[in-house]
């Protein structure tokens, strides 16, 4: 099994890598296979039209989303990583009213969002709930070209044909492409033991059978940049979220009280302040790094930027640190979900915060066994953990549940350094966990905003 680093840990924009980032990458390869068959068609048709229907997850919660701005963006060619440092809303504005698209010297297509992104809130496909399908109509209605596809987290995209192939809902390099194909925790601590390499190391030699040294370690850069960027926009930003329930921005005023008065500060209050300032700025719409999805981009950034300001931590490790993180959330999402609408919040905060016990564990000198422990002890202390966002915002009860998410990979990283590696549960055991747990969860608790805290507040 392998999953790069570099595509579980992507730059782009908030709110959700599930139903912002994937729906916009849907729209755009949608709208390449448009130009395409229009390129190679000898008959240039008048009126036509595109067409988009959410379903599931994507229905219910996708305007809080930002589901249909995204897939307006895709449509008009924008990619999350083109968008990091753009004026989303002015460019949405503007494209909002525009009503065509123009595709080279073909004649206009037309696509009214208002009319023609359909959240249906019907029953979801069989095959996910993050259900996406685009048409080309002409003229009568007819179809031209369709094609379904499904966002399963992270702003990772499927096909209908794609998603019918596997038995997960993954697309992976099969276990012969790399030189350490661990599929699970054991086969990698197994791997360990045998080679005499950390995870890391392993890690990092998989990267380099695809990847020059060179791009490795400037990708890795780039992700940590682009993280410690967020916390500095996040930790310097005021004002109220958009969205509706005029929720203001915390982490500011938390951040500048605590350097006012340092010596009352501790672990729990630093962690909170850097992880909520990243997920205010993915809740904004702001750049994001999904760790492992925008939901739950604040605990790995706030767990490693503790560790260098507060713990002397040497930031060369820093591609350590990503490259552990990676391995488990890889496995993760291998052997069960990261996707909220999927599995709920145990999928988000419970993987991320995994990633960064495991994290944190490795660059203190952590074993393999340690660091296996560390992230299971993490995770295990999210299972059933729901996604029941209030008004389909990533907001309430998502910014401060990142805060939590950090302190519990902090102290697990603790936990397991203090002991030898030797624990009752694996992690292999509480991945399958997770993964029957959210199977079992009622659709109403996963990312549809029917049940829980969503219909827990009462308007005056």
């Amino acid at each position: 099994m392998f999953i790069s680093v570099l595509d579980l840990f992507k730059i782009g924009i908030g709110p959700s890598s599930s139903h912002t980032m994937g729906p916009m990458v849907a729209a755009k390869d949608f709208c390449n296979r448009v130009q395409t068959l229009i390129s190679s068609s000898h008959d240039n048709q008048s009126d036509l039209h595109l067409r988009c229907t959410l379903r599931g997850s994507l229905a219910f919660t996708g305007i809080g989303h930002a589901t249909d701005r995204a897939i307006l963006l895709g449509i008009h060619g924008y990619t999350p990583q083109s968008l990091a440092d753009q004026d989303i809303n002015s460019l949405v504005k503007k494209l909002w009213t525009q009503q065509t698209i123009i595709f080279g010297q073909a004649k206009p297509i037309y696509f009214n969002p208002p009319k023609d992104i359909i959240f249906d809130r019907g029953k979801q496909l069989p095959e996910h709930p993050n259900g996406i399908i685009l048409e080309l109509l002409d003229k009568a209605g007819n179809q031209l070209l369709t094609e379904t596809y499904f966002s399963i987290g992270g702003g990772f995209i499927l096909t209908l044909a794609e998603i019918g192939q596997l038995v997960a809902p993954l697309k992976m390099a099969d276990t012969n492409s790399c030189g350490y194909p661990f599929d699970s925790a054991n086969s990698m601590m197994q791997m360990s033991t045998t080679s005499g390499l950390s995870i890391a190391a392993m890690k990092r030699s998989n990267e380099l059978e695809r990847l020059s040294e060179t791009e490795l370690n400037h990708g890795l850069d780039a992700i940590w940049q682009a993280m410690h960027n967020c916390i500095k926009n996040g930790l310097a930003a005021n004002g109220n979220l958009p969205g509706g329930l005029n929720i203001p921005r915390r982490a500011n005023a938390l951040f500048k009280q605590l350097n006012e008065n340092p010596q009352q500060a501790n672990l729990n209050d630093w962690l909170c302040a850097y992880a909520m300032a990243v997920n205010e700025e993915n809740a904004a719409g702001h750049m994001v790094v999904t760790a492992p999805t925008n939901g739950a981009a604040g605990v790995i950034p706030a767990v490693i930027i503790y560790a260098i300001e507060h713990e002397g931590i040497n930031p060369k490790q820093i591609h350590e640190f990503l490259l552990v993180a990676g391995a488990i959330g890889g496995l993760i999402k291998h052997n069960s979900s990261i996707s909220g609408a999927e599995v709920g919040c145990q999928g988000e905060v419970g993987s991320a915060s995994a990633m960064a016990a495991a994290g944190l564990c490795a660059i203190k000198g952590g074993s393999s066994a340690q660091i296996e422990n560390a992230a299971e002890i993490a995770l295990e202390h999210h299972l059933g953990m729901t996604c029941d966002p209030v008004g389909s915002l990533v907001q309430v009860p998502c910014i401060e549940r990142n805060g939590f998410g950090a302190i519990k990979a902090y102290a697990a990283a603790s936990l397991a350094i203090r002991g030898d590696g030797k624990h009752f549960m694996s992690l292999d055991n509480c991945v399958a966990a997770m993964k029957q747990t959210g199977l079992e969860m009622s659709v109403k608790y996963k990312e549809t905003s029917l049940g829980g805290l969503a219909v827990s507040v009462t308007e005056c």
